[in-house]
């Protein structure tokens, strides 16, 4: 049986990491939803994500994406209709059931798009880093740049 993890001491004792501790307890209730529709997630190259899910027996109109925020939001809505009550089963293995899944994107990532191929859904996503947060050279030029003011002075000054 699991018993659920109290995190305000992570509140308390990081300052400053509270984002963090948010996503911690974010992805410990996730734990808690449904297993239906099974999805990958895998890196196709440096910062770039597909998220694939087995969406078998649904149309395209019956599917929803949604990116809010850090999230994406993935829903299927079955529309029941008579035909479904007019089915008799014998066994019943594929799910024809409404469906709503939650993904925590990091920081920067965005949904490029989504295609549905052979009953899967493949969605896309990106890391882009905006440059004034990539890393960037220095040059040495051999002198500070208070160095070189001075000399600028000096020589206008003659």
């Amino acid at each position: 049986m699991r018993t659920s993890t109290d995190f305000s001491p992570l509140y308390r004792s990081f300052i400053g990491f509270d984002h963090l501790a948010g996503l911690i307890d974010k992805a410990s209730r996730a734990d808690k939803q449904s297993s239906y529709p099974p999805y990958n997630i895998e890196l196709l190259a440096d910062d770039q994500y597909r998220i694939t899910m087995a969406i078998a027996g649904f149309a395209e109109e019956e599917l929803d994406i949604e990116s809010k925020q850090d999230t994406l939001i993935v829903t299927g809505t079955k529309a029941s209709d008579d035909k479904n009550n007019e089915r008799k089963f014998l066994h019943q293995g594929i799910a024809e059931r409404s469906f709503e899944r939650k993904f925590q994107l990091g920081d920067h990532v965005k949904v490029i798009g989504a295609f549905i191929e052979h009953g899967l859904l493949h969605i896309d996503l990106e890391r882009e880093i905006p440059e004034a947060l990539k890393p960037r050279k220095i040059a040495i030029n051999g002198k500070s740049l208070m160095q070189q003011k001075s000399l600028e002075e000096k020589k206008l000054s003659t």
